[in-house]
């Protein structure tokens, strides 16, 4: 029976693609080489900005995330994980054009939130402006009763800025401090915990010393694709 494959269709951005590997072979029950998962990963770079193409009408990345997809599981992936929330909103059309499963981050995040706060009726989001605008998390958390809290609209400028800086390799202790800011004001507002939903988040911010209750979408991805693997799901 052929090995259970990964496909991690990334570089959206090329550094939360192997944050995402990372997570995969931290979490992964493994003492020596040979009992890790076989991962494929293609990181290409050039699929066009996501939240410009939701919000402003720029370059449709749906061709270039197909053709990614239809890579990885001609290379023999079984399953693909996406790392980058924005590119969930393009989900539906992708999924329709492979014939392997591909894991849902926001979807996945859900279980992961009633699983460690089962009681919870509001959480906080912090992400990139074409994941707040499109609803993506809304859609999925507030038809099952939950709430999605968001910056204002001047946080949320903040919050896309400090992305970038992620991006550009330009980020520091500010761009931190103004993320877990942001984030702290939400549990002020209500939140129960904050959801870290854009892959670049956790590389600056750190879900155990945040100093708030933290959902990071790539570690409850990483999981995900991991349980599939090992035959738990």
């Amino acid at each position: 029976m052929a090995e259970p494959i990964i496909g991690i269709l990334g570089g959206m951005g090329p550094e939360a693609t192997a944050d995402l590997y990372r997570e995969i072979i931290r979490l992964t029950p493994a003492r020596k080489d040979q009992d890790h998962i076989p991962v494929l990963i293609y990181s290409n770079p050039k699929i066009p900005d996501r939240t410009r193409a939701i919000l402003e009408g720029g370059e449709d990345p749906l061709a270039y995330l197909i053709e990614s997809a239809t890579l990885l599981q001609r290379m023999g992936a079984g399953i693909l994980a996406i790392p980058c929330n924005t590119a969930h909103y393009f989900l539906p059309q992708l999924a329709a054009a492979v014939q392997i499963p591909v894991l849902n981050m926001i979807e996945e995040t859900y279980l992961a939130l009633r699983a460690t706060h089962p009681d919870s009726r509001a959480v906080g989001l912090l992400a990139a402006t074409g994941t707040v605008r499109s609803g993506i998390y809304h859609a999925v958390f507030e038809s099952r009763g939950i709430s999605i809290l968001v910056p204002d609209d001047a946080e949320q400028v903040k919050v896309h800025a400090a992305i970038a800086e992620v991006k550009s390799g330009e980020h520091g202790h500010s761009t931190r401090q103004t993320l877990e800011a942001i984030g702290a004001n939400l549990l002020r507002k209500g939140a129960e915990a904050v959801i870290l939903g854009c892959t670049e988040i956790p590389l600056v911010v750190d879900q155990e010393s945040a100093g708030f209750a933290c959902l990071n979408p790539t570690r409850i991805l990483a999981q995900a694709a991991i349980d599939w693997a090992l035959g738990k799901r």
